[in-house]
């Protein structure tokens, strides 16, 4: 479902009226960073999950891009949740999006003006509906992800996901939901949107940092589920016929939440279906921000107000 408004520049505006120009800086050059939230359904009326993590990862990745922001963290937030009130949501997808708009071309775009929307929509199972429960099929992908020194990693910055868009095209064409790049030295990364965990032996394993990877937000929460159910969880390299071998993997994100994968490059994951450990956080993660649980680290934002 459309929403019906978009928060374009400090006023909510009609969505047909959320246009930009053919000439911004954006479209020439990818120079936006941009976020993906979600707002739960609950008991209470929806909820935002993990809010504010959210917004400071889009300013630390406007910072990373060189963007000034003419908005603090705290007037973002309340954009989003006024835009998610004028809209009627229940449950959705919040996408909030810094751009340099149109004033001038040419690489460095600086002079531009720095433009802010927020969009929200609702939207269902990024890797398909039935995909929580049995899984996805993906593929190890021809596409690395970038270096260290030929972009930055931590930041959600448009024209980087370039990369993704080839990752996610490739899977598609030979028939898999999603693919898996390995990082600049040849080991694992991360999907083309999401992190991965992989589960081995009683161990559940995934990359750090300096496997270019996003430091997910969704991630760090599963991280913190995990631990708290006795898992050992450990940050290493991991190879690529590590998840040949491997028990149980699963990918998270925003869009993806957690979406167990039964088989890599044709080969089956394990038994070929959602293992244990996966369920086990699954079930946590989803009794959480649907309300069922007490929201007991704090990642709920409510966007009624009590």
């Amino acid at each position: 479902m459309t929403a019906e408004w978009i928060w374009k520049n400090g006023e909510l505006v009609a969505w047909q009226d959320a246009t930009v120009h053919v000439t911004a800086h954006a479209l020439h050059y990818g120079s936006s960073v941009f976020e993906g939230v979600r707002a739960y359904a609950t008991p209470q009326g929806p909820a935002l999950f993990r809010l504010e993590p959210h917004t400071r990862r889009l300013l630390n990745s406007a910072k990373i891009a060189r963007m000034q922001v003419p908005y603090t963290a705290e007037q973002i937030n309340e954009a989003i949740i006024e835009t998610i009130r004028r809209n009627g949501h229940e449950s959705c997808y919040v996408r909030p999006l810094l751009y340099r708009g149109a004033k001038k071309l040419g690489v460095e775009g600086r002079e531009n003006p720095t433009e802010l929307v927020i969009i929200t929509m609702e939207w269902g199972r990024y890797l398909g509906a039935e995909a929580i429960e049995q899984g996805v099929d993906v593929q190890v992908s021809s596409w690395r992800r970038m270096a260290p020194d030929t972009g930055a990693s931590l930041a959600k910055i448009g024209g980087q996901y370039v990369n993704s868009q080839l990752i996610s095209m490739e899977a598609h064409d030979n028939g898999f939901s999603e693919g898996i790049a390995l990082d600049y030295s040849g080991s694992v990364s991360e999907g083309a949107g999401e992190n991965i965990f992989v589960v081995l032996n009683g161990v559940v394993y995934t990359p750090g940092v300096g496997s270019s990877v996003l430091m997910g937000i969704t991630r760090d929460s599963v991280i913190t589920l995990l631990k708290e159910q006795g898992r050992d969880v450990r940050f290493e390299t991991i190879s690529r016929d590590m998840l040949y071998i491997a028990d149980e993997i699963f990918m998270t994100g925003t869009a993806a939440e957690i979406t167990p994968v039964r088989s890599v490059d044709r080969l089956p994951v394990g038994a070929g279906k959602r293992g244990p450990v996966t369920t086990a956080v699954q079930e946590e993660f989803f009794a959480l921000t649907s309300g069922q649980k007490s929201d007991r680290h704090g990642w709920l934002t409510p966007v009624r107000p009590a």
